[in-house]
């Protein structure tokens, strides 16, 4: 007779995921049939600790709480401004002071705002501060009057002999000695007066750019005839606009250019003396015809607005 054996196995339990203080690990869960009883065994009555002793360490474990989430919570604060201030210098953006939660955040002054003024590379800290103004307040300015246009070209021709700071503190002498560039007395010089042309004993310029100033005066008369002014025949040769050259680098501006030697050619036909391409270049940039301002200079952006404003004038002028 056939007898059915029953399988003694007792089914084991599965095991399962806990999430515990060190991370996810497997525990085995405990079966309940196989629970002894333990028995229990009577508990000891706490002993009574004092008051003052419960209250001392009270405070003690609240001061140390309070010392170490203090100390967390600067530390974290002084992470996240470092974070900040590195993420704001790769972006590009202003650093900004770090103040009390209680107050705005007070940008700090922008060095492009409260540095020194951008000039162009030829102007330094040790520069004279008569060359500092020139460079600031008339050269590249566009100049339309035939007197200071007369200056201007006198002087452009005396820089083979002396530099700009030397030229502009004898500005006074220069003025004094050609009856304030007066086209028309200095056109009249004879030769004792051209040799009366001294500074300390010794004359201003050299002979020959003495000679030349005065005949380049009495050929100047003759193209005011011609063409109504000498500001007329030089800012012809631009359509009466400026140039603007926009170098960013004082490396990148030239002593001469096509059209300084197509002006130079033009004035030696006229009989013009002492205004080779060089000359005539330096002519150029210090009376505005050429803006050669560096682009990083202040001044580029201002000659610009001042010479639209004198060619809106000029045209006014013309229709009325």
């Amino acid at each position: 007779m056939a007898t059915k054996v029953q399988s003694l196995a007792r089914p084991v339990s599965e095991q399962r995921a806990i999430l515990g203080p060190t991370g996810n690990r497997v525990r085995a869960s405990e079966d309940p049939k196989r629970k002894t009883e333990v028995p229990k065994r009577p508990k000891k009555p706490a002993p009574k600790i004092p008051e003052p002793v419960i209250r001392n360490n009270a405070s003690v474990d609240s001061s140390c709480s309070s010392e170490s989430s203090t100390s967390s919570a600067a530390s974290a604060k002084r992470m996240e401004n470092s974070r900040r201030s590195v993420t704001a210098k790769r972006n590009g953006v202003k650093n900004m002071k770090v103040v009390p939660h209680a107050s705005a955040e007070i940008p700090e002054a922008s060095p492009m705002n409260s540095g020194p003024i951008k000039r162009c590379d030829w102007i330094t800290p040790t520069s004279d501060p008569l060359y500092i103004s020139f460079h600031d307040e008339e050269w590249g300015v566009p100049v339309y009057d035939d007197r200071k246009l007369f200056e201007l070209l006198v002087f452009s021709q005396a820089l083979a002999e002396l530099s700009w700071p030397a030229i502009l503190s004898r500005r006074d002498i220069f003025r004094k000695l050609f009856d304030n560039f007066d086209i028309s007395s200095v056109s009249q010089f004879t030769e004792k007066k051209l040799l009366s042309l001294k500074v300390n004993g010794s004359l201003l310029l050299s002979e020959a750019k003495l000679r030349a100033i005065v005949e380049n005066a009495k050929q100047m008369l003759k193209v005011q005839q011609e063409f109504g002014s000498f500001s007329n025949y030089c800012w012809n040769f631009v359509n009466h606009a400026p140039v603007r050259n926009g170098f960013r680098y004082a490396r990148q501006a030239p002593v001469k250019t096509p059209k300084a030697e197509l002006i130079s050619k033009d004035l030696m036909q006229k009989g013009f003396r002492c205004v080779g391409p060089t000359v005539v270049y330096s002519f150029m940039q210090v009376s505005g015809i050429v803006n050669d301002h560096l682009l990083t200079c202040f001044r580029y952006q201002q000659c610009n607005a001042d010479a639209k404003k004198d060619l809106k004038t000029k045209i006014e002028e013309m229709k009325n």
